[in-house]
């Protein structure tokens, strides 16, 4: 298995792309994939960076593992594909937009790719896992290739709005440069924490206000039915 990225990302990462760790987590996946049913598909391992070039971030959800049943992961952090149930995190994701713009429309699926589209990377921690096996592909080598991604958004661009959801998100902001980019955090949007403050933590609003104040153009929320 070989690596290939979106070709502003591939400009940027090119030197990390050549680290050991990179080949063996290479050698890994493939014997994964051969032995396991392991998601998202091959191809679509590096959807957020397909579908957010480099230069186009401008705001970063940062998620955890992909998920693991089937049909779900896409490659892009708390989305599924439309015509899968929506999951309970996704959920209360749509819950904090519905408290955070009155007339927000809770969608009926859960395809995130609109958001994606307008800048908003969505980038999980770790970008494999097997089926039914949540962290599966932790502490192989994707940490730091995702560490990289986010240490070179922050040194590299400026006014990126980082919303960091849960203890492990947060840990990340030790890799971004506070003094140019703009860090928003509150719980994870699981069930077992959305109640302790983030179903009304306000970043979407939050977000598209830092992006103005930036000369940018706000993020469209509102996803298409």
């Amino acid at each position: 298995m070989k690596f290939s990225v979106e070709e502003t990302w591939n400009e940027v990462l090119n030197d990390e792309l050549k680290q050991p760790y990179i080949k063996e987590l290479e050698k890994f996946l493939e014997k994964e994939y051969n032995e396991y049913t392991i998601f998202p598909p091959v191809d679509l391992i590096f959807e957020a960076f397909r579908k957010t070039p480099f230069n186009n971030v401008k705001a970063v959800i940062l998620g955890q593992d992909p998920y693991h049943k089937i049909g779900q992961a896409r490659g892009l952090a708390f989305s599924v594909p439309r015509g899968i149930t929506i999951p309970p995190s996704l959920r209360n994701i749509y819950k904090a937009l519905k408290s955070d713009f009155e007339d927000y429309q809770i969608p009926s699926h859960g395809d995130l790719s609109f958001w994606a589209d307008q800048g908003v990377l969505l980038l999980n921690t770790t970008l494999t896992v097997r089926e039914g096996q949540a962290g599966s592909h932790q502490k192989h080598g994707w940490e730091r290739f995702t560490d990289k991604v986010i240490q070179l958004l922050s040194d590299k661009r400026e006014g990126i709005v980082f919303l960091l959801w849960g203890n492990p998100a947060k840990e990340k902001i030790k890799l971004i440069d506070t003094s140019k980019h703009y860090i928003l955090t509150t719980v994870h949007p699981s069930p077992l924490s959305a109640h302790h403050g983030f179903l009304t933590c306000r970043h979407f609003s939050e977000t598209n206000e830092l992006l103005r104040k930036e000369g940018e153009d706000p993020i469209d929320w509102q996803i298409p039915s």
